[in-house]
C-alpha cells in the first residue's frame, strides 16, 4: 500500500504512472524521481519495497507538491487580483486568462450560456 505525499498510489499501476497521481508531478519528474530513487520504472505499485518506497520519498524531497502547492497557486492567483492587473481582472470576471477568444467558446471558464430573452429580433 504505497502512500507517497498523502496520496495513495493505485496498485495495478506502473510506478511511472502512479506517481503523476500526485498533484505537482508529471511524467517527466515521475521518471527524473524513479532514476535518482534508482527504482525500475516498471515496477508495479503494489511490488514496491519498503526500501523503495523510502528512496522515492526521498528523492521527491525536493519538490513541492499536493497541498503546499495547491496553496502557492491560490496566493499567486490572489495576488494577482488584488494588484488589479490585467490577468487579475481576467481570473475575478471568471474569463479565460491567456488571450482566448470569449464570443464562442470558453464555455469552460464562463460555464453555461446564460439565456437573453428577446435577444431574437422580433417578426412582424
Amino acid at each position: 500500500m504505497a502512500r507517497l505525499a498523502g496520496v495513495e498510489l493505485p496498485k495495478e499501476k506502473r510506478v511511472e504512472i502512479g506517481l503523476t497521481y500526485i498533484y505537482g508531478i508529471g511524467l517527466k519528474s515521475s521518471q527524473k524521481i524513479l532514476k535518482e530513487a534508482g527504482v525500475n520504472p516498471d515496477t508495479r505499485v503494489k511490488d514496491l519495497t519498503a526500501e523503495q518506497e523510502q528512496a522515492i520519498r526521498k528523492a521527491m524531497a525536493g519538490y513541492v507538491v499536493e497541498g503546499d502547492l495547491r496553496r502557492e497557486v491560490a496566493l499567486n492567483i490572489k495576488q494577482l487580483i488584488e494588484m488589479g492587473c490585467y490577468r487579475g481582472m481576467r481570473h475575478k470576471r471568471g474569463l479565460p486568462v491567456r488571450g482566448q477568444r470569449t464570443k464562442t467558446n470558453a464555455r469552460t471558464r464562463k460555464g453555461p450560456r446564460k439565456l437573453v430573452s428577446g435577444s431574437k429580433k422580433a417578426t412582424k
